[in-house]
């Protein structure tokens, strides 16, 4: 992930930047519900639009039943995820996803698989998804991780630590990771579904961007409830209010139940909403998804052509 702006470094716990902070659920939701009414992207626009969700999606496989075989197929479709008569039409000659994200025991198959691509690996770990595992061991994961190869670092919190408000406890642990990743980018899952009310997303989020994150995160994908507008409006409103306050860029990123285009609209239009067109790049915003690269493929040869193909024709891999 190549950055044109400084590295996040963090800050020391400041409790008084969201001490007493309230987020206000009924007010966040008609936000998030205004959000895809407010701002209609259409023809060309919608296309370029598109385009550039694609290359903000991380392409994730985290199944048990990975294989060598599925992750090379999935890394094929991250350096080809349109196809080239389909790019032709549209006049661009070359578009990639942002990364590529699967377990630590698959990052040397995707990191071979991706060579000279310039795409970066990413791996989940620190006992992801629950992150139930002793500390030490979750260190040791993200150390094995970048090992391996993988140049961003998808970790998950102590949901515990959020619940009980020991907000202490949550920063020394994330700081600890971010040490772990070195050079490599962290990404702090949040589990947004497992911390039950909005104040507390948004207090998470603080002492994770506080602790260092370069992004930070909804969710899993394993949890209940995903990402979803209210929540991820939350987080970037503490992304914009911990940016406010330090100068320091933070990244987010959505993941879990994202399946549509209309979904990656949607989330752009929360980004250009709310941060700007800045934020819509992919060095600052990511999308962890799979089956949504079939759909945007599919509305693309719709703008192309004017008919709609069958979904199965845009297979992931």
């Amino acid at each position: 992930m190549t950055k044109h702006f400084p590295r996040p470094e963090g800050s020391p716990l400041m409790l008084d930047w969201f001490d007493g902070h309230a987020v206000n659920l009924s007010a966040t939701e008609r936000r998030a519900t205004s959000l895809p009414t407010r701002r209609t992207v259409k023809k060309e626009w919608q296309a370029a639009w598109l385009l550039r969700a694609i290359t903000c999606i991380d392409l994730t496989t985290l199944a048990g039943d990975d294989t060598e075989g599925r992750v090379q197929r999935l890394c094929a479709k991250a350096r080809a995820p349109v196809r080239a008569d389909l790019l032709e039409a549209l006049g661009i000659e070359k578009v990639t996803v942002g990364a590529v994200c699967v377990y630590p025991t698959m990052v040397a198959h995707a990191v071979k698989a991706l060579e000279g691509s310039g795409i970066p690996v990413a791996s989940v770990a620190t006992g992801f998804p629950a992150g139930l595992t002793p500390l030490p061991l979750r260190l040791a994961e993200i150390r094995y991780a970048v090992e391996q190869g993988a140049k961003e670092i998808d970790i998950v919190i102590t949901r515990e630590h959020a619940l009980r408000g020991d907000w202490a406890a949550l920063y020394d642990e994330i700081r600890a990771m971010r040490e772990a990743c070195g050079a490599a980018h962290m990404k702090a899952i949040l589990a947004t579904g497992d911390l039950k009310t909005l104040t507390n997303v948004y207090k998470a989020a603080m002492v994770a961007m506080q602790a260092g994150s370069d992004f930070i995160k909804t969710s899993t994908g394993k949890e209940d409830v995903s990402a979803t507008l209210p929540v991820s409006l939350t987080m970037v409103r503490a992304l914009r209010d911990y940016c406010g306050r330090t100068g320091q860029m933070v990244g987010f990123k959505p993941a879990g139940g994202l399946r549509t285009a209309k979904d990656a609209m949607n989330w752009l239009i929360l980004m250009k909403e709310e941060l700007g067109t800045r934020f819509m790049m992919p060095d600052l915003f990511r999308i962890g998804a799979s089956s949504m690269l079939g759909d945007i493929e599919r509305q693309l040869e719709h703008h192309v052509t004017g008919r709609y193909s069958a979904a199965n024709r845009h297979a992931l891999a």
